[in-house]
């Protein structure tokens, strides 16, 4: 019962993030009292796929591996603010699209 309601949780505090915002693993984590980013990324990883998955970033500003593509997809959309790099690599802005609920 204790698992079910720590993902009811994290999917909760996923729910809550606005269009054009993010939050790192770290940040849920922290939402619920918790330190446990990586239990928020395995959340993620089995039952994230009905809840905007892309607003849960890495730290250091970089979607979901293997979900790149993606992810940017839906940051275009939402008009979440991203940082490129000379070689066309992107992350979010943390400094300007970090929520905190």
């Amino acid at each position: 019962m204790q698992h079910d309601d720590f993902v009811s949780r994290v999917l909760g505090v996923v729910e809550s993030i606005p269009p054009g915002h993010v939050m790192t693993y770290g940040d849920v984590a922290a939402a619920l009292g918790s330190r446990a980013a990586r239990a928020v990324g395995q959340t993620m990883a089995y039952y994230g796929s009905d809840v905007p998955w892309w607003r849960v970033i890495r730290s250091s500003g970089h979607p979901a591996v293997d979900h790149e593509s993606r992810a940017l997809e839906y940051f275009r959309a939402e008009g979440t603010p991203l940082l490129w790099s000379t070689s066309g690599a992107f992350r979010v802005d943390l400094s300007v699209a970090r929520w905190t609920p």
